[in-house]
C-alpha cells in the first residue's frame, strides 16, 4: 500500500500536473522495455523448443530404424530380444500417432501459450495519474496495487479511507494447510479406530498444533501481544541491573521488592495479554519475576526479534566432534611441590576421568630449571615437560591404586618470590586446543585471572567452573597495609568471578562471597589414608594398641598457617598443660623465627622435618592439633580423621565440613581448648562407620562436584529433553528472545580487566612479574613453543 493521505499542505494544480505528466511518461518508457523484453525471450524460448522438437525426432527415427533391424536376426534370438523387439513393434504406431501431434504447428502454440507470459499485459495507468492530481484523492486515500486473477493479471486501484478496515482473507501456505489436512484426518480415524487411541490428543500433536499456528500466524494474532509500558521496562531493567547493585551494596530483596511494586498491579493484565491459555495455567503460581520475563519474551518474539550474542562476548561457541566431551582442569601448581591446588586438582582428573564418560586434560604450569629450584623440594628438577609427567603419574597410581587414563598438558608459569605463588605467564586459554575446549575447571579462578590478558574463559568455553581453595583475603590482612590492600583484592576477586566463571565453588564459607558461588567441599582424601584407618580399625578390634604416641601438628611452616595461634594458645595456658608435649613436622621461610619464638616462651614443642602426612612414623599419633583460621578447608585435618585420629580444630567456616565426626573436637575460647586437649588424651577415637569413610572418599566429592557444578546437567544427554511439570521457562527460551543485562555487564567487566592487564605499567603496579604478560625465551625453548611476537604478531604501517 502507498499511503497518500498523510499530506498536509495541497499543491498548486500546475504544479501536480507536471508531477504526473513526468511520473506517468517514466512508467509508461520503463514498461514498454519491459514489454520488448518479454518479447525477445519469448521468441529464444520458441527457437529452443524448435530445436528439441528436431532432436527428438532424430532420435525417434534411430530407434525405429535399429528396432527393425534386429527384426530378422541371422542367428535365434534370446527370448529377451524377441520380448524387445515385439514391444516396440506393438508401441510403433502409437509413437508415429504422438509425433504427428507434436509436429503440428497448433501443439507448439498452446504448450508455449500454457508456459508463457502474455504477450500483451495491460495496465491501466491513467488511474495513478488520476489519482496524483485528483484534489479528492490527495485529500483522503491510498494506491492498493494488489494481483488479481487466475492468470496474475495487475491491476493498480484506488481505495479510499472507507474500505481500510476491509481485510482480505490471507491465503494459507500450501504445505501448512495441506500438512493440517493430513492431521485432522489422523484425528478423525484416531476416533474411530483402536489403532490410534493414543496418538490424538498426544503431546507431540500438541506441540506440532502450536508450531504450526506459530508458522502460519496471521496478522491478527500478532497484534494481541500489545507493546511494552514503561512500567515494564523499568521493573526488568531493575531486575537485569542485579549485578550493578551488588557491587553498590544493594542488597537483592530490595530489587525484588521494587519489580513487584512496579508490576503487580498488571500481574492478570500481563498473563491475558501476553500467553495462552495453556501457559497462563501453567503460571498460576509463579512469582512476578517469570512473568515479566515471559511478557518480555512474547513481545520480542512477536516482532521477530532474535538475540544472538551481546555487546562483548562471542556468540560462537565450540561444539564436540565426538561423542565425548571434553574436561580440562586448569591449576596453578604441580607436583612434586606438595601444595592443595597441585594435588587436589590431580585426584579430580583422575576420578572423572576413571568414569570414561568424557575426556579429561588436567593443565600444569611448567617452571624453568631457575624457578624449579626455589619451589620444588630437596632441590628437585626436571629437564623436560615428559619427565615431570613422569613422576606425577608414578606419584598418583602408587595412590590411587589404578591407571589414570586423562592427558596432562603444561603451561608457561613463573615463580613470585615475594607471594611465594606461581603466576601463569601468557593467555593459558591458548595452550587447550580448539576441539577440546569444551567444559574447564579453573583451579583458583582468582589466582589464575588475576594478570590474565587473554581471551575470556566463557567464549572459548562451553561451561566455566571455578573452586576457590585459598582465603587470600585473610594472607593479605597479615601484611603491611593489608586492610587497603584486602579492600582492592576483594573487589578485583568479585570483578573475575563475575567475568570468566558460569559457576563458583567455595569449598568452604571462609572464603570471600563471590558472585555465581555456592558452598560445597568438593575435595576427598586420598585413599591411602583411608586404608591407614581401616588398618588401625582392625588391629582395635583385635585389642592391640593401635596409637602409640600422642599430638602433632603438620603444615607448612610459615606464620599464616596457624603457628602464630598455636604458639599464642601453649604461652597462655603453659601452666595448664604442663605435661603436655607437642610434634612439629613443617618446613617453610618463617621456620627460623618460628623456632625461636617457641625457644623463648620455653614451650614443650618439638620441631622436625616436614614430611608427607602418609609417611608411617605419623601413623603412630592419636591427636592431630589445627589452629589455623587462614584455612578454606584443610587437607590435613581430613587426612587425620580418615586415619581415624582426634582433630582438634577451632570453631571455624573453614571446619564445618568435620563437625559431623565424633572424633572431631572444636574449641571457642582458650579454655576449651585446654578441655579439648585434654579430653583427646585421655580417650580413645571412635572407629570411622562406612557412612563415614565414603564422606571423606573422592568417589563421593567427585559425585558432590558434579551435582553443585551443574556437570551433571551439562554433560547428560537428556538435559534438555523437556519433563512433565517443567517450568514455564521452559516453554519460551528466554536467552535466545533476548539480551541479558547481567551477561552485558559481566562482558564489559571482562573487557575492562583485559584493558587494564595490557598495560606493563599498571601490572607492574600491582605487583606482577616483570614480562609475564607473555612467556619467555626458555620457555619456547623446553615447551617447544613459537616466540610470543609469531603467535601474536603486533601489525604496523
Amino acid at each position: 500500500m502507498i499511503n497518500l493521505g498523510m499530506e498536509t499542505t495541497r499543491p498548486s494544480a500546475a504544479a501536480s500536473s507536471g508531477t504526473a505528466e513526468k511520473a506517468f511518461s517514466f512508467l509508461s518508457k520503463g514498461w514498454r522495455e519491459v514489454r520488448d523484453s518479454a518479447g525477445a525471450d519469448l521468441k529464444l524460448m520458441r527457437a529452443r523448443a524448435n530445436s528439441f522438437k528436431d532432436l527428438a525426432d532424430r532420435e525417434l527415427e534411430n530407434f525405429l530404424n535399429s528396432a527393425s533391424a534386429f527384426s530378422a536376426p541371422p542367428l535365434p534370438p534370446a527370448e529377451g530380444a524377441i520380448a524387445e523387439i515385439e514391444f516396440v513393434k506393438r508401441i510403433q504406431p502409437k509413437l508415429s500417432e504422438i509425433r504427428r501431434a507434436y509436429s503440428s504447428p497448433d501443439f507448439s502454440r498452446k504448450v508455449l501459450e500454457r508456459w508463457s507470459p502474455k504477450a500483451t499485459i495491460r495496465i491501466d495507468l491513467s488511474a495513478i495519474k488520476n489519482a496524483i492530481v485528483s484534489e479528492a484523492d490527495v485529500a483522503g486515500g491510498f494506491l492498493d496495487f494488489r494481483i488479481e486473477g487466475v492468470q496474475g493479471r495487475r491491476k493498480v486501484r484506488w481505495k479510499g479511507w472507507e474500505s481500510e478496515g476491509e481485510e482480505e482473507e490471507k491465503e494459507e501456505w500450501e504445505p501448512i494447510r495441506m500438512l493440517k489436512t493430513g492431521l485432522k484426518e489422523i484425528e478423525r480415524k484416531s476416533q474411530s479406530t483402536d489403532i490410534f487411541g493414543n496418538f490424538a490428543g498426544s503431546e507431540l500433536v500438541e506441540k506440532l498444533k502450536l508450531s504450526l499456528r506459530s508458522i502460519s500466524k496471521e496478522p491478527q494474532e500478532c497484534k494481541e501481544i500489545l507493546p511494552l509500558d514503561l512500567p515494564e521496562l523499568l521493573a526488568y531493567f531493575v531486575k537485569q541491573s542485579g549485578p550493578l547493585f551488588d557491587q553498590l551494596g544493594i542488597r537483592r530483596d530490595i530489587c525484588d521488592k521494587i519489580v513487584e511494586v512496579l508490576c503487580s498491579k498488571q500481574k492478570d493484565y500481563l498473563v491475558s495479554h501476553s500467553l495462552s491459555a495453556s501457559e497462563e495455567s501453567l503460571l498460576r503460581n509463579e512469582n512476578i519475576n517469570d512473568e515479566l520475563d515471559l511478557r518480555i519474551a512474547s513481545v520480542l518474539q512477536s516482532t521477530g526479534h532474535h538475540y544472538d550474542g551481546g555487546l562483548w562476548n562471542d556468540a560462537a561457541k565450540h561444539e564436540s566432534t565426538d561423542k565425548k566431551r571434553h574436561v580440562a582442569i586448569v591449576t596453578t601448581a604441580s607436583l612434586p611441590w606438595m601444595t592443595g591446588t597441585a594435588v587436589n586438582p590431580l585426584f579430580r582428573a583422575a576420578y572423572l576421568a576413571r568414569t570414561a564418560k568424557q575426556n579429561v586434560t588436567l593443565m600444569v604450569p611448567w617452571l624453568c630449571k631457575s624457578d624449579q629450584e626455589l619451589v620444588y623440594p630437596n632441590s628437585m628438577t626436571f629437564n623436560s615437560p615428559e619427565e615431570q609427567e613422569a613422576y606425577i603419574r608414578n606419584w598418583l597410581e602408587e595412590r590411587v591404586g589404578f591407571k589414570a587414563d586423562f592427558k596432562i598438558s603444561f603451561y608457561p608459569g613463573k615463580f613470585a618470590k615475594e607471594r611465594r605463588s606461581i603466576i601463569p605467564a601468557g593467555d593459558t586459554s591458548q595452550f587447550i586446543s580448539r576441539k577440546e575446549a569444551d567444559i574447564a575447571i579453573l583451579e583458583e579462578p582468582e589466582h589464575l585471572n588475576w594478570y590474565h590478558h587473554g581471551k575470556r574463559w566463557t567464549d572459548t568455553f562451553n561451561h566455566v567452573v571455578g573452586v576457590v581453595h585459598t582465603n587470600y583475603l585473610e594472607y593479605i590482612k597479615r601484611e603491611k597495609n593489608g586492610a587497603i590492600q584486602a579492600f582492592f583484592v576483594k573487589h578485583i576477586n568479585n570483578l573475575i568471578a563475575r567475568a570468566y566463571c558460569h559457576k563458583v565453588l567455595r569449598l568452604s564459607a571462609a572464603t570471600q562471597d563471590l558472585p555465581k558461588s555456592v558452598i560445597c567441599n568438593v575435595h576427598g582424601v586420598n585413599p591411602k589414608f583411608l586404608k591407614v584407618g581401616e588398618k588401625i580399625a582392625a588391629e582395635r578390634e583385635r585389642g592391640e594398641q593401635a596409637f602409640s604416641k600422642g599430638a602433632y601438628f603438620l603444615g607448612k611452616m610459615v606464620w599464616a598457617k596457624g603457628y602464630r595461634e598455636l604458639i599464642d594458645l601453649l604461652a597462655k595456658h603453659k601452666n595448664d598443660l604442663e605435661d603436655f608435649k607437642l610434634d612439629i613436622y613443617g618446613n617453610g621461610e618463617d621456620s627460623h623465627e618460628v623456632q625461636s619464638a617457641a625457644r623463648k616462651l620455653d614451650l614443650n614443642l618439638n620441631f622436625l622435618k616436614g614430611r608427607d602426612h602418609a609417611d608411617d612414623s605419623l601413623h603412630g599419633y592419636k591427636v592431630f592439633i589445627n589452629p589455623s583460621v587462614s584455612d578454606v578447608l584443610c587437607t590435613a585435618t581430613a587426612e587425620a580423621l580418615a586415619m581415624g585420629k582426634f582433630v582438634i580444630c577451632t570453631d571455624h567456616p573453614s571446619n564445618d565440613f568435620f563437625r559431623s565426626f565424633p572424633n572431631c573436637l572444636t574449641y571457642k575460647t582458650t579454655e576449651d581448648f585446654v578441655a579439648r586437649v585434654k579430653e583427646a588424651m585421655a580417650s580413645e577415637p571412635q572407629p570411622l562407620t562406612p557412612e563415614e569413610r565414603y564422606h571423606l572418599s573422592w568417589e563421593a566429592a567427585t559425585q558432590r562436584f558434579m551435582e553443585y557444578s551443574e556437570l551433571d546437567k551439562v554433560l547428560s544427554s537428556d538435559s534438555n529433553v523437556s519433563r512433565e511439570g517443567a517450568n514455564p521457562k521452559n516453554i519460551m527460551k528466554k536467552s535466545v528472545s533476548m539480551p541479558n543485562l547481567s551477561g552485558m555487564v559481566d562482558g564489559g567487566l571482562a573487557f575492562a580487566h583485559y584493558c587494564l592487564t595490557g598495560n606493563e605499567i599498571l601490572r607492574l603496579a600491582t605487583g606482577a612479574i616483570p614480562g609475564s604478560r607473555d612467556y619467555d625465551k626458555q620457555h619456547c625453548i623446553d615447551l617447544h613453543l613459537l616466540p610470543p611476537q609469531v603467535q601474536n604478531p603486533v601489525y604496523g604501517w
